[in-house]
């Protein structure tokens, strides 16, 4: 019976990958919280891990000629989209709310530890089973 790694991982790996994108985007948001104009980003999980399970890309780059190299238009495979602000603009244009932003990068970070976690435990499961059981 041949075994499927990916099948064993994927959606793991794939809510890795994502986490760790929307880390970027938060942190990028808190870096900025005082860059005036700046517009706060976020990932949309959901939607990026539903892309990331039926094997989409939202934003490739259509090539023109077959000498031109591919590639993805941004460093995320997942759609950044602007987050609505919850308080009133201070006239500055920045939409960075540093409290929301920390508590979403923690919660993200945590939610990272357990993908983590959860690809641990099945990487751990494979080897038991293949040792037949020893530890």
């Amino acid at each position: 019976m041949a075994i499927n790694l990916d099948k064993l991982v994927s959606f793991h790996q794939n809510a890795v990958n994502i986490r760790e994108d929307r880390m970027e985007v938060i942190a990028g948001n808190l870096a900025n919280a005082n860059t005036p104009g700046y517009k706060a980003r976020d990932i949309d999980f959901k939607q990026a891990m539903s892309a990331a399970q039926t094997g989409q890309q939202s934003s490739s780059m259509v090539r023109t000629h077959d000498k031109h190299m591919g590639g993805t238009a941004s460093t995320s495979p997942f759609d950044v989209q602007f987050r609505i602000p919850n308080q009133p603009d201070t006239g500055d244009g920045n939409t960075v709310e540093v409290q929301t932003e920390r508590n979403a990068f923690l919660e993200n970070g945590m939610r990272y530890q357990a993908s983590i976690q959860f690809l641990d435990s099945k990487i751990k499961g494979m080897k038991k089973a293949l040792s037949g059981g020893q530890a």
